[in-house]
């Protein structure tokens, strides 16, 4: 998704009205209750908050100059690597396994096996179509954030195929690009 991200990308900025920026507060409220008591100092109320669009349907939430959350088309948003790294808790977490990081670090999606091998782990609540942190056995911080193509006691059982949609990974292009210009 954001492999070859970079500033050429993004169509148009806009200032969204105070209306539109309750209703992305809430909604990112609502999909990740833990980041409540740090919203306002994340989301600050009286700071202009932006929304980028991008191609292919993406729209980034930038709070002075920084990005925080991205979403696609109408779907739920997700926090930027950088934000998860400094809140990892917010967000529902699978594990892969040492022989999956090298292709997942270089954008591919996460393969059931990855996730079921010894090394792997799942959080059996994880249902389908759910944005979830990427952790890499044996490392502290996430390396990718994804959108589950399934639930976890599918993967489990067919063990087969596309389990997660990496959207984003440590070291693409918006991982590369800490302020937007």
């Amino acid at each position: 998704m954001f492999k070859k991200f970079s500033n050429e990308e993004v169509s148009g900025q806009n200032q969204v009205k105070a209306s539109v920026q309750r209703r992305i507060r809430q909604s990112i409220a609502e999909e990740y209750p833990l980041l409540e008591p740090v919203l306002e100092d994340l989301l600050p109320k009286k700071s202009p908050l932006i929304v980028a669009k991008c191609q292919n349907h993406l729209n980034l939430v930038v709070v002075n100059n920084v990005p925080l959350f991205f979403n696609i088309r109408d779907g739920p948003y997700m926090p930027t690597l950088r934000l998860l790294h400094q809140y990892p808790n917010i967000m529902k977490k699978l594990q892969v396994d040492r022989g999956a990081i090298r292709f997942v670090l270089s954008g591919a999606n996460i393969m059931c096996p990855g996730l079921t091998s010894p090394g792997g782990a799942l959080d059996k609540e994880v249902g389908a179509e759910t944005p979830v942190a990427i952790m890499a056995e044996g490392k502290q911080h996430a390396l990718a954030i994804g959108f589950t193509k399934m639930s976890a006691k599918d993967i489990k059982a067919i063990n087969k195929g596309i389990g997660v949609d990496n959207m984003h990974y440590l070291n693409d292009g918006l991982w590369k690009m800490q302020q937007l210009d």
